[in-house]
């Protein structure tokens, strides 16, 4: 799993950058975006103000009591499903074996009151776990926990039906939560976690009615696991595997190591709106190997200057985007809101590099250079097909690839000073690409084939967008690079109805 530039997956950026002067970059420590101001009222800010739970416990509800180690789980596993749980202020422990947990049974609330924390004091590795349906968690500080990689402190089980509300998860090893279908997080801080502020995988099935909606996600891998085990493709402030239908709406996502938001492998049917990302090391989105999904009114700034510096100082061609595109597309027969992916009424400002549309010719369903190994498309259930002499006609041909088409890209407003992110080359770009195939020799997808397609043949269109700054257009492979009057012009005939002012800012 994890996204792949040309046959490579992508590792991340080091901390200490060798800015070299071959690409014109800012080595000065104001070369990296300084630390993120406070966003507009319209998005999440709640790590700093959280909302106040009950000072005083609701009626019936089960208070439990700091002082008690272990209470709060013990007090779960002697009441009935349904129970209200108040839990005083202070802090709360679990027993000191690792393994110690709060198991929920359905429907059970979690309420905190001012000041209530659950900490794991490093030692235990989850705090709630167990299958049990429609548990709530609100008001409630959960922080260190040493979940192992992968793995997830709060909802570790990724049961469904949970509610997340008004929680602040920082400081946890793994990622602060996991997700089942129809979980619900909402106005939470996930904060500081070593891998992911959410992982949204469920081992067991695929996740539905995701919704991720006015949380402030920050600060998250910061163990860097990319650095760790490279090519891993598994951080992010929050990462989607195989989720179908989700709501990620009005968050503010920023100062992360590696990408914001990540959707990774048969995702599909997402909305993303309304979310400030910023100042993420690496993109602000990536939506990859994925299906069918609205990009809209976002406000998108300040992204990838670390790692897209990282690639541009090794003298790597590749177009290392803030928006990027790897596989993914609109597939009219996968049943979604959509059946396109449509990116309109955003505002990029000053990111390194723009949109990057990429299909890996050699990455397909039964190909060793698959990072998502083992997974096929949604269009071929039987992974065992994709191979000769079928793949080579139809309809295996088309649906044992994930193909980028059907891609809407317009009334965006694109900016870029390349004095505020302190580079004159590579950070000016907008893409749509692939890679000459050449792997494995069975390969029905082999030369030029797939960077035609998606340059050409598969419905990729930006339109009625504005330009401000020296923009760049890469078109087939790295090595074509077009102004704006050949990017409009024949045969690529991209952005009619769009204006551009070559100068920088705007």
């Amino acid at each position: 799993m994890g996204v792949t530039w040309r046959r490579w997956a992508w590792p991340a950026a080091p901390l200490a950058l060798v800015l070299l002067a071959a690409t014109g970059c800012d080595s000065t420590p104001s070369a990296r975006p300084k630390p993120t101001a406070a966003p507009p009222p319209s998005v999440a800010r709640v790590c700093d103000r959280p909302a106040a739970g009950p000072a005083k416990a609701p009626a019936g509800a089960v208070t439990v009591d700091p002082s008690v180690a272990g209470d709060l789980a013990a007090k779960t596993e002697n009441s009935p499903p349904n129970t209200t749980f108040w839990l005083r202020p202070g802090k709360h422990r679990l027993d000191p074996d690792r393994y110690a947990q709060v198991i929920p049974k359905k429907g059970d609330t979690y309420l905190g009151a001012p000041g209530a924390v659950l900490d794991g004091r490093r030692t235990n590795q989850y705090a709630f776990g167990g299958t049990a349906r429609d548990v709530t968690i609100r008001h409630l500080t959960v922080q260190n926990f040493v979940a192992p990689h992968d793995e997830g402190v709060v909802n570790h089980d990724s049961a469904d039906g949970w509610v997340v509300e008004h929680a602040t998860v920082q400081n946890n090893s793994g990622a602060g939560l996991m997700a089942g279908a129809r979980q619900r997080v909402r106005a939470s801080c996930l904060r500081g976690n070593g891998q992911y502020g959410m992982n949204a995988y469920k081992g067991n099935g695929r996740i539905s009615g995701l919704v991720v909606e006015g949380n402030e996600i920050v600060g998250n891998n910061r163990d860097d696991w990319e650095r760790r085990r490279p090519g891993c493709g598994c951080t992010g402030g929050v990462k989607f595997w195989a989720v179908d239908g989700a709501d990620v709406r009005g968050n503010w996502v920023h100062d992360n190591r590696g990408s914001g938001l990540w959707a990774d492998t048969n995702n599909n049917d997402f909305r993303i709106e309304g979310n400030l990302i910023e100042a993420n090391d690496g993109a602000a989105l990536i939506y990859e190997t994925s299906y069918n999904a609205v990009i809209r009114e976002n406000t998108i700034r300040r992204n990838n200057w670390v790692e897209g510096r990282t690639y541009a100082d090794r003298g790597d061609t590749f177009p290392f985007a803030t928006v990027y595109l790897s596989e993914s597309g609109g597939e009219p027969r996968i049943r979604a809101r959509t059946d396109k992916i449509e990116i309109y009424r955003n505002v990029l400002e000053n990111n390194w590099s723009g949109i990057t549309l990429w299909e890996n010719a050699d990455r397909f369903c039964n190909s060793l250079a698959n990072t998502s190994s083992g997974d096929c498309t949604l269009l071929v259930k039987n992974t065992a097909r994709c191979a000769q002499p079928g793949i080579a006609t139809a309809p295996l041909y088309a649906d044992c690839r994930w193909k980028t088409q059907r891609v809407d890209i317009h009334g965006n407003r694109f900016v870029l000073d390349k004095s505020v992110v302190h580079c004159t080359v590579k950070c000016d770009r907008m893409a749509v690409l692939a890679n000459y195939g050449t792997y494995p020799d069975w390969s029905p997808y082999q030369g030029e084939r797939v960077a035609e397609a998606i340059t050409g043949k598969q419905n990729n269109r930006w339109h009625d967008n504005v330009y401000l700054g020296p923009w760049q257009f890469v078109t087939h492979d790295p090595s074509r690079i077009l102004d704006s009057g050949q990017w409009q012009a024949m045969p690529y005939q991209q952005d009619a109805g769009s204006t551009f002012r070559a100068r920088d800012g705007g």
